[in-house]
């Protein structure tokens, strides 16, 4: 039995295929450029292979509501020709086999509940800092939501002292999480790219404090076992030892956390290979729930 993954980020799509044991067989890579032609590519390339099941994680905001008229869809996305874009509508038209719709981080976060399931942990939060910022929660082995995925990269923060004048880069709310941590915003802020700005600047510590106060938010309202970090940014390898130094003093001992080295990681997967295993998980969940298997 084969299931299919697609991750569909802004710049580029991922396909896989992979086994019911979730071990990867074939992939291929492609940019993201219009819808037309990007689905078509992975059309194309799940037609090679006998697919029971296909879980797609997507850049968002999409629609995740079954029961929505608009499911399926990409919804008012600042990714070019894609705004209103019926994702899955267009996928089932040639590959008939159930879909697991959600969102790429969603994903991921699913991917490494997987990952981590011999720990015995039920709950995380799963952070990507890189070109935009986005968050997942599951608790009790199930995602967060109601009337939509969680928006948790656009949560506000307390401004670093030394960060008053900018103004953030968020095209909708300026200085939220996203607007003041996220990869462009160094260069925003410096004029310099994130793998160029010396480690020694304090930008990194300033973007630090504003990570810390999202995982402290995580942490108050939804009391998770650990909160996992990717994305290009927490890919600097100095940045999770600042965001935890943060993390405590801000904190100040307020609640009881684990050990910060284990409650504060890196994604236990290399290259995004997380959001891969979470859409094969969530592909298997899918055929349960459609009563294939």
């Amino acid at each position: 039995m084969l299931l299919g993954s697609i991750e569909a980020g802004g710049t580029k799509f991922v396909c896989s295929v992979g086994t019911e044991q979730f071990e990867v067989k074939h992939s291929s890579t492609f940019p993201t450029t219009t819808p037309q032609k990007t689905l078509k590519q992975a059309i194309d390339f799940f037609k090679s292979f006998d697919v029971v099941a296909i879980g797609i994680g997507s850049f968002g905001p999409i629609d995740i509501i079954r029961e929505s008229k608009t499911y399926g869809y990409v919804m008012s996305t600042p990714k070019p020709y894609w705004s209103d874009v019926d994702m899955i509508g267009l996928l089932k038209k040639e590959l008939n086999v159930p879909m697991y719709f959600t969102t790429d981080v969603n994903a991921s976060a699913y991917g490494e509940l997987i990952a981590n399931e011999n720990q015995g942990s039920q709950s995380l939060v799963y952070f990507t800092i890189g070109t935009g910022i986005g968050a997942a929660a599951i608790q009790q082995g199930q995602f967060i939501g109601g009337i939509s995925h969680a928006e948790m990269g656009h949560q506000f923060v307390k401004r670093h002292p030394k960060d008053l004048e900018f103004k953030g880069i968020c095209p909708f709310h300026g200085d939220c999480l996203e607007g003041v941590a996220s990869g462009p915003s160094l260069k925003a802020r410096t004029g310099i790219s994130g793998e160029n700005i010396s480690l020694d600047l304090e930008v990194w510590d300033i973007q630090a404090y504003y990570i810390a106060q999202a995982a402290i938010s995580a942490t108050l309202t939804l009391a998770p076992s650990k909160i996992i970090f990717g994305g290009g940014v927490m890919a600097q390898e100095h940045m999770i030892a600042r965001v935890r130094t943060h993390f405590k003093a801000l904190l100040n001992d307020y609640v009881m956390t684990p050990p910060l080295e284990d409650y504060l990681q890196l994604t236990s997967i290399a290259d995004n290979g997380s959001a891969t295993l979470g859409n094969f998980a969530l592909a298997l969940k899918e055929l349960r729930y459609k009563g294939h298997l």
